[in-house]
């Protein structure tokens, strides 16, 4: 890892050492051979994925689904003993080794794609010029050139500002620094990272409060969903209070440092953990976006782009979620190799774009959940009641056949038209995440209700109950 630049120039600059910036730096360099360099100015590669997202919490949810199948061996017969309650420790701290691992795997693949990393703070100067500014407490800065420049520096979770003692909580960054487990922890949040880090924290063995402003958790998702997932949670032990206004303030009592959470209705709540799930911001501030003019929402501060990650300044692009268009992963990675094959590409490449639509996305909760494409409601709104059909199902899989405690599966097709193309897939049960996959496929290929009709069904599983429904 270079301290600061090598070079003076380079064909190609990313700043953001992020998923979508990793994608195109990569590829425009060891596909096309330009001269790429990535700015980072955290110390680590991989992004809020890698360090503080998917990766991390893919890990604590595994952790907490083993939990839960520990609690569901005796219904198979199993006598289990635990001799000690989960080390929440000893599992923080190997997982912290294994982020770190890939941190050095990103750095070495860097270098094997022939990208300078550079570890420091970029700003424009210019619309070909950015200073960096070294991370490492030299001061050490310098102004390099670069043709074409890519912003992808991500976002970052919020806390609120109008509530007083709002900042004694955490945010999901905060979740990955937690030394012990605590044994009271209330959420602010309807949505997945809420929803994830709740059922982790209920399954794993805390009290658990979920604070949401409606009645359902995931209002972004398809009702069947929002319904079947609110309704297990408070099933599952998980409190949830509904219709929730903010804090009138957030309390550090000085004995024990847990919070109290004093609520508008004048009743208050001790936790040992507040974390907030309330959205995130595009992670711009010193980028001097304004010194070059690049344009951003006033409100939301994301950077527009066009269909092709364009910004209004020529030669400077922007992807991921500094964006806010979809804030996946894999949506950042894609878009951020079509733009390198647009840029530095064949000429057959100089349309390439990423394709939004259709994008599978994932909720690991307890249990999963799956969607691509319209939610009932959306395709209404979009195709007309009269051209839409909904087919849908809920059972208990088979897993549950031998346990007293059930959970839910229930799946919906959102299908359009008199040959009933389907334009909307939502599914919540065990194994809905690696059964999306495949499904994501015959929907981009544009699969009907036939379609899935003619596939013979694999038995026994919960997802032949999507090509046998009627």
């Amino acid at each position: 890892m270079a301290p600061i630049s090598k070079s003076e120039e380079y064909d190609f600059l990313v700043i953001g050492g992020g998923s979508g910036g990793l994608g195109a730096a990569r590829r425009a360099a060891s596909r096309y051979g330009q001269k790429v360099a990535i700015v980072e100015r955290s110390g680590r590669l991989g992004g809020t994925c890698v360090n503080v997202g998917c990766v991390p919490k893919k890990v604590c949810w595994n952790a907490a689904s083993i939990a839960e199948t520990i609690h569901d061996a005796a219904g198979y017969g199993f006598s289990l003993e635990e001799k000690a309650p989960f080390d929440w420790t000893a599992f923080k701290h190997k997982r912290d080794a294994y982020i770190k691992r890939l941190n050095g795997i990103y750095e070495r693949n860097l270098d094997k794609d022939n990208v300078e990393y550079i570890s420091a703070h970029a700003s424009f100067v210019s619309p070909t010029e950015v200073n960096l500014q070294a991370i490492d407490g030299s001061q050490e800065t310098k102004t390099v050139k670069a043709k074409k420049i890519l912003i992808a520096t991500g976002g970052y979770p919020l806390i609120p500002k109008n509530i007083p003692g709002a900042n004694f909580g955490i945010t999901s960054d905060g979740f990955f620094d937690l030394e012990t487990l605590p044994k009271r922890v209330a959420l602010v949040g309807a949505g997945y990272i809420a929803v994830e880090l709740a059922g982790i924290f209920n399954a794993l063995g805390s009290e658990t409060h979920l604070f949401i402003r409606g009645e359902t958790v995931l209002r972004k998702f398809d009702p069947m969903i929002q319904e079947v997932l609110t309704n297990h949670y408070e099933k599952i032990g998980i409190k949830i209070h509904k219709n929730s206004k903010q804090f009138t303030r957030v309390e550090k009592l000085k004995s024990g440092g847990s919070l109290v959470l004093h609520k508008e209705d004048g009743s208050q709540l001790e936790v040992d953990t507040l974390l907030w799930a309330i959205g995130r911001a595009p992670l711009v501030d010193g980028l001097s976006l304004d010194k070059v003019g690049v344009e951003s929402d006033s409100n939301t501060g994301f950077v527009f782009v066009d269909d092709y990650q364009n910004t209004n300044v020529e030669n400077i692009y922007a992807l991921g979620d500094v964006c806010g268009k979809v804030e996946l992963t894999p949506v950042a990675i894609a878009a951020g190799r079509r733009l390198a094959e647009r840029l530095f590409g064949p000429s057959e490449f100089s349309t390439r774009k990423l394709n939004y639509e259709n994008v599978p996305s994932v909720v690991f909760a307890h249990p999963e959940i799956g969607a691509i494409g319209y939610s009932e409601p959306e395709a209404r709104a979009k195709f007309g009641d009269e051209n839409v059909k909904i087919y849908k199902t809920s059972f208990i899989a088979m897993y549950y056949a031998m346990l007293e405690n059930k959970g839910p599966t229930s799946y919906k097709l959102v299908c359009v038209g008199p040959e009933e193309r389907v334009v909307g897939l939502h599914i919540i049960g065990l194994g809905s995440a690696e059964m999306l996959q495949g499904f994501g496929v015959a929907m981009k290929m544009g699969a009907t209700k036939a379609d899935f009709d003619n596939c013979v069904a694999i038995h026994p599983t919960s997802a032949e109950e999507l090509v046998t429904m009627t």
